[in-house]
C-alpha cells in the first residue's frame, strides 16, 4: 500500500470539520511552543501510576518490564475534566449572512462551530469528557459529557449540521428558559463553555438570561462566556456612507437609514452594552472572553487552556 492511499484512509477517518479542527489545534500547539507559553502542557498521559490496593487488571506489564514501575493504562472513560459546550443558535448568530456576496466569510454561528470543534479536539487529546448543548428559545440538543469515540462522532455530526443553511428563519433568542433547563440537566460539576452574542429581544429577557447564568454558577459550575461578535460591523458600525436597509434577523423588521446619521449614538449604546456585560460577568464570577469572528481561534483556545490550568 503506497503512502497516498494510507494518507487518504487517515483522512476518511475524520469529517471535514474534524480535520479542520485537528489542523487548527496542531497549528495552535506549534505556535504555543514558539511563544512565551513554551512548555505549556496540552498533551495527555497514556498511563497513570498504579495506586496500591486497586485492581491489577489494567496494569501495563510490558511497560513494567521496561521501567520496573507499575503503570495503569488509561481508558476513555477516565477523565480529568467535564466540559459542557453550549452554543446559541438563534437567528442573530447567522450574522453576517454568508451569501453570494460574501461566499468566503464566516458568521457568528460558523465561528462558534469551528471554535467548539477545535476545543473538542483539545479535550480529546487530554482525555477530558465533553458534552454539547444547542439552544435558541428552547433546548434543541443536549448530550451528557463523555469521552468515547462514538460520542465524539455524534457531537461532530451535530456541529456539522450547524454549518448548513438554517432550517428555520427568525429564530428568536430567548435563552433564559433553555439555560435553566441545561443547568438542571448537567448533574455533575463541569466547566460550561458558552458561545453567544448575548443579544436578547428586551431588557427583561436580558435580566432573565443573567439569572439563568447565575443558576449555572449556583450549581457550582465554572463558566466561560465567549461573547461572539463581528467587531467591525456590530460594535464599530463600520459601514460606508450610503443608504442601507437593515433587517432584524430575529423579527424580520426592516429599517432604512444612512449609518453616518446614527453611528455615534449606536456606538455609545454598544459601549454601554459591553460595559454592562463585563460588570455582570465580574459580579457572577464568569470568565468573559470577547471574541471577534474576523480573528483566529487562538482567542478561544488559549483562554480555555489557561482556565483548565487553574482548575487542575
Amino acid at each position: 500500500m503506497n503512502s497516498i492511499s494510507i494518507h487518504s484512509q487517515r483522512v476518511k477517518q475524520f469529517s471535514k470539520l474534524e480535520l479542520i479542527a485537528k489542523q487548527v489545534v496542531e497549528g495552535f500547539i506549534t505556535g504555543l511552543h514558539k511563544s512565551p507559553f513554551h512548555g505549556f502542557s496540552v498533551e495527555f498521559a497514556e498511563h497513570r501510576l498504579y495506586n496500591t490496593g486497586e485492581s491489577t487488571r489494567h496494569i501495563d506489564w510490558k511497560l513494567y518490564a521496561r521501567s520496573e514501575k507499575l503503570f495503569v493504562k488509561r481508558y476513555e472513560e477516565e477523565t480529568n475534566l467535564r466540559c459542557q459546550i453550549v452554543i446559541d443558535t438563534s437567528s442573530s448568530m447567522q450574522f453576517p449572512l454568508t451569501d453570494n456576496s460574501n461566499p468566503d466569510g464566516v458568521n457568528k454561528i460558523g465561528f462558534s462551530t469551528y471554535a467548539a470543534a477545535s476545543l473538542i479536539h483539545l479535550l480529546k487529546k487530554q482525555r477530558d469528557a465533553f458534552g454539547l448543548s444547542l439552544f435558541a428559545d428552547t433546548v434543541e440538543v443536549h448530550t451528557d459529557c463523555r469521552s468515547t469515540t462514538t460520542h465524539s462522532k455524534l457531537i461532530f455530526n451535530e456541529l456539522e449540521d450547524l454549518l448548513n443553511p438554517p432550517k428555520q428563519a427568525n429564530k428568536k433568542s430567548s435563552g433564559a428558559k433553555a439555560l435553566h433547563e441545561i443547568a438542571d440537566k448537567i448533574k455533575r460539576r463541569s466547566l460550561v463553555v458558552l458561545f453567544s452574542d448575548m443579544i436578547e429581544n428586551s431588557e427583561r429577557s436580558q435580566d432573565d438570561l443573567w439569572r439563568a447564568l447565575q443558576h449555572l454558577k449556583h450549581n457550582k459550575h465554572e463558566v466561560i462566556l465567549f461573547h461572539v461578535a463581528d467587531k467591525k460591523k456590530e460594535l464599530d458600525f463600520d459601514f460606508e456612507n450610503r443608504p442601507y436597509r437593515f433587517v432584524d434577523m430575529e423579527t424580520g423588521e426592516e429599517l432604512k437609514l444612512n449609518p453616518l446619521e446614527v453611528r455615534e449614538a449606536y456606538q455609545k449604546s454598544m459601549q454601554k452594552f459591553e460595559h454592562d456585560l463585563k460588570l455582570k460577568c465580574g459580579q457572577y464570577s464568569i470568565d468573559l472572553v470577547e471574541v471577534d469572528i474576523s480573528e483566529g481561534f487562538e482567542q478561544v483556545l488559549l483562554p480555555y487552556l489557561l482556565k483548565r490550568k487553574k482548575l487542575f
